[in-house]
């Protein structure tokens, strides 16, 4: 899951990101309510942590302005104690939650569970299936049939993407905004090397599950007959 937290106080901005690294979120973190919206609008977001008061644009215009595009991606307020009017404004223009600072990282990460679970992308508490593979991103681990292997992040991200699409083919630009954010440097081999990795993993642990290639298009998880 990739989360942008747009926040002007760069020091909790910074703290937030360690927190939800530590639980496995990729994130980025922009500090100006214009680079929120651009960001925001690359649509490879899970989830947004807003706050109000920002230089160049409010959290509520870049909330008003997602929500007039058409982009849902979840977003949780982040307000100060005086900003209850905002708060309930944010909410009346499509906020799914808010949270007002200061906040325990208990309570954000539930906020964050329970915001995923009502989108419906949450992960399950046992892990993802597909085929014969298990893939635990809490711990990040792949299993099948009782033999389990480590995995690195990326490697969970990518597997999780691939398995969250549902068979659908995924390009190589698709994992590298995902993944990597869409204004990185990483490219196209970035991606094959970690291809490659998880291909590796699955004939390690003898897997019926194979990452197959679509020539010019993607990539897509298939079941061997």
């Amino acid at each position: 899951m990739r989360i942008l937290i747009v926040e002007d106080e760069i020091h909790l901005a910074e703290a937030l990101t360690q927190i939800l690294k530590k639980h496995n979120y990729s994130v980025d973190a922009v500090h100006d309510g214009r680079s929120g919206l651009d960001y925001a609008q690359s649509g490879i977001y899970d989830l947004l942590l807003l706050d109000i008061m920002m230089p160049e644009m409010d959290g509520i215009s870049v909330l008003k302005e997602l929500r007039k595009e058409g982009i849902s991606t979840p977003v949780i307020m982040l307000t100060a104690k005086g900003e209850i009017t905002d708060m309930v404004t944010g909410l009346d223009y499509g906020a799914d939650d808010y949270i007002a600072k200061p906040f325990s990282s208990e309570e954000l990460l539930a906020r964050i569970r329970a915001a995923l679970r009502r989108k419906g992308e949450v992960i399950p508490e046992d892990g993802l299936k597909f085929g014969d593979i298990e893939l635990n991103t809490a711990n990040p681990k792949l299993t099948v049939k009782g033999k389990e292997i480590k995995l690195n992040l990326k490697e969970t991200e990518l597997l999780e993407l691939l398995i969250l699409r549902k068979q659908a083919v995924t390009s190589k630009e698709q994992i590298i905004e995902k993944l990597w954010g869409f204004d990185s440097e990483a490219e196209h081999n970035n991606v094959e090397v970690y291809i490659s990795f998880l291909r590796k993993k699955l004939t390690f642990l003898n897997s019926e599950v194979r990452i197959s290639t679509i020539r010019g298009v993607g990539y897509v998880l298939e079941v061997n007959a």
